[in-house]
């Protein structure tokens, strides 16, 4: 009973005391990433930056030749290639136009597109050839005067520059967007802490602890001071609190 008599007069006092509460702050969240892949196979319109013919005999098997992306490639709704990107193709049969009408021919494939700095591989193929010097004539001429068709000739195969050509990605390539930046959070000045006073039934009040001896709310350390009849001498028992500077005798 003295015990919780104390244990009750302590928890009085520290009730009494205002107490201050901190607002919580909630975190602010990093804008999430969303993950995407370029996948093989997506188209890519493309058209050269040059013309490739085989007239003059200067193209060659293995010769580099340069083209652009002709429309944005779009993924989920972002423009991953641009417009303008440059690409690269290669040469990889050339046929001049001859005697006998044979026409010239050119063959070519598509290596990859720049963007960004990285090099995607790309696939892709397209050829063109020229039109022949005319078989019949050809024919007609050899039986009547050989010469002739021997001198009859094809025209060279020629693709002028703005040539559109389709290539194709040739490999997955790994996306990263950054997904749409958060609204900026509103920070004002901090919340006033909260005041929290004791509730009017939880004043400090007299303890009777039979005998005469009460404790009463006081000005010291534990909150109470003892009263108790003239001669009194605290034991430290339930009932005869021991006499000490946190409950010492009523004045």
């Amino acid at each position: 009973m003295y015990l919780r008599l104390i244990g009750s007069a302590l928890l009085l006092a520290s009730v009494a005391a205002t107490a201050q509460v901190t607002p919580a702050v909630a975190p602010i969240s990093a804008p999430a990433i969303s993950n995407a892949i370029l996948r093989t196979g997506t188209p890519v319109p493309l058209r050269l930056s040059e013309t490739l013919t085989t007239k003059g005999k200067q193209l060659r098997v293995g010769q580099r030749f340069r083209m652009e992306v002709s429309e944005s490639v779009v993924v989920q709704g972002v423009n991953v290639i641009p417009a303008g990107s440059p690409a690269v193709g290669e040469i990889t049969d050339v046929r001049n136009k001859g005697m006998w009408g044979k026409s010239g021919h050119l063959a070519g494939r598509i290596l990859y597109v720049t963007v960004n700095g990285r090099q995607i591989r790309m696939s892709g193929a397209f050829d063109d050839k020229g039109v022949a010097g005319g078989v019949g004539a050809v024919a007609v001429s050899a039986l009547v005067f050989l010469p002739a068709g021997f001198f009859m000739t094809g025209t060279s195969a020629m693709l002028p520059t703005g040539t559109a050509v389709k290539g194709f990605i040739d490999e997955d390539v790994p996306l990263n967007f950054a997904a749409a930046a958060l609204p900026a959070l509103a920070v004002g000045a901090p919340a006033s802490p909260m005041l929290v006073a004791a509730s009017a039934s939880a004043a400090a009040a007299p303890v009777d602890l039979g005998g005469g001896v009460r404790l009463v709310p006081a000005k010291t350390a534990s909150g109470y001071c003892i009263q108790a009849p003239t001669g009194y001498v605290g034991t430290g028992s339930q009932t005869r609190p021991a006499i000490s500077t946190e409950r010492p005798l009523c004045s």
